[in-house]
């Protein structure tokens, strides 16, 4: 029931089900209904019927009598609930298909749960692979759309994401899993207020390992729970990818002309990057000025910051009309909107939410805001060009227009020494990470000098 209300969620609300499973987890416990291993398969049932939305629709379609957008959102959601118990767990055959029986005599009644039990009846006549075989196209026929039904992604990101990796098929198949797979937990020990290793230390040795590539990262072992943490619960320390912290260190260690005082994170909502960014300008005796336009996000990010042993500033402020003088700034990180195809490992539902046409919304955004960025930076000082997506429309193609615009007054500097130790970085100067190559969310980086 719990994961059929996330789903609901999800598709009534346009929410995302990292932020409504975990209340509705909690308020469960509360009430004594949940367990550990209950929380555990509720969260399966939900991000796995999530990730693979696009495979479980076609299996549905084979084994119905009409198109699927004539299947009523909660029915489908109970089939897809089903299909992946029958598909994408060990559960039992018999048990899955009572289960969910039960579930939509429940929330949608007898007679939808008899067209329930049918369909799954008919699911649970094959496994994942030969349901595969029949309703994916060969991929000598159609690359794209076989891996996009194979691998659960939309036809286009499927493209988006081939262009921007290059390469064959085996690397692209490499994303597309590691997509479907539940990421790391990830901490982050916010500089002057908690290091790794007393994180470490409070924790059991398997509960626990040092970050791949970042000096500040914890990885939590599968079932680690972050608000358990005293660093956490505290504030000395967040949950943040790795890549995240990744991007700001680079921009924290890239080589300056001059002096070494103001930093900017001039899109800081919810506050990660500001954090880390905090620290590490207060041990340098440099001051982070953290903007965001949205109030509340500007809340969340005074309360990252809470606590920061050094000076710092938050305010409520548009990016693209921004309240200080040009040239104020040492350093800049922007860290722009996007649609966030790198990071469908924590919301799987953003593939299927996304369209083509997010990409010219955010076009303007992306290219005011970097301009923003570069007015911001004095002359000698650097700008990270930071994105969540490796579509190439966000990333390369901003940072190319930007450079052209400015004439010779910025260049892009090689990013790839200021993440020392970390393999596969391409051939530069910028950088894009990738969650089957990294182990991260496929951050982009370009590090931008201003040289008049």
């Amino acid at each position: 029931m719990l994961a059929f209300e996330v789903l609901r969620a999800v598709d009534e609300r346009d929410a995302y089900a990292n932020l409504v499973l975990p209340p509705l987890l909690r308020k469960a416990r509360q009430k004594g209904d949940f367990d550990g291993r209950d929380a555990a398969l509720a969260t399966e049932l939900v991000y796995g019927t999530l990730r693979r939305q696009g495979t479980y629709d076609a299996v549905i379609a084979a084994c119905v009598d009409r198109p699927l957008r004539e299947v009523d959102p909660p029915v489908l959601d109970v089939l897809s609930l089903g299909v992946h118990q029958l598909l994408g767990t060990r559960i039992p055959s018999h048990a899955a298909v009572s289960a969910s029986v039960e579930l939509a005599r429940v929330v949608l009644g007898d007679g939808r749960a008899k067209f329930v039990n049918a369909v799954l009846r008919k699911v649970a006549q094959h496994d994942l692979d030969g349901w595969l075989e029949r309703v994916a196209p060969p991929y000598d026929e159609d690359p794209e759309e076989h891996l996009a039904v194979v691998h659960s992604h939309p036809r286009w990101v499927v493209s988006a994401l081939w262009d921007s990796l290059g390469g064959g098929r085996a690397g692209v198949e490499e994303l597309l899993a590691a997509d479907n797979e539940r990421p790391e937990v990830t901490l982050v020990a916010r500089p002057g207020r908690a290091t790794a290793e007393e994180i470490r230390d409070a924790l059991d040795d398997e509960a626990a390992l040092p970050g791949r590539w970042s000096p500040y990262a914890v990885r939590l072992s599968e079932g680690g729970e972050p608000g358990a943490i005293d660093a956490v619960r505290e504030g000395r320390a967040g949950v943040q990818d790795e890549g995240s912290q990744l991007v700001a260190l680079a921009l924290a260690n890239a080589p300056l002309e001059g002096p070494d005082q103001k930093w900017l994170d001039g899109c800081a909502g919810p506050g990660g990057k500001a954090a880390l960014l905090a620290g590490l300008a207060a041990e340098r005796g440099a001051v982070l000025l953290a903007a965001e336009k949205q109030p509340h996000r500007a809340g969340l990010v005074a309360r990252a910051l809470a606590g920061n042993p050094g000076p710092y500033q938050v305010i409520a402020a548009d990016g693209l009309r921004p309240p200080w003088r040009p040239g104020s700034f040492d350093r800049v990180l922007m860290d722009v909107p996007c649609t966030g195809l790198g990071a469908l490992r924590r919301r799987p539902e953003a593939r299927w939410r996304r369209r083509p046409d997010d990409l010219d919304d955010f076009a303007p955004l992306q290219r005011g805001l970097l301009r923003t960025a570069l007015e911001s930076v004095r002359v000698g000082g650097v700008v990270a060009y930071v994105t969540c997506s490796p579509h190439l429309a966000e990333t390369r193609a901003v940072v190319d227009d930007a450079l052209k615009q400015n004439d010779g007054s910025a260049e892009l500097l090689d990013a790839r020494p200021q993440l020392a130790g970390v393999p596969a970085l391409g051939d530069g100067p910028d950088v894009q990470l990738w969650p089957h190559l990294h182990g991260t969310d496929a951050m982009y980086l370009a590090l931008i000098r201003r040289t008049g």
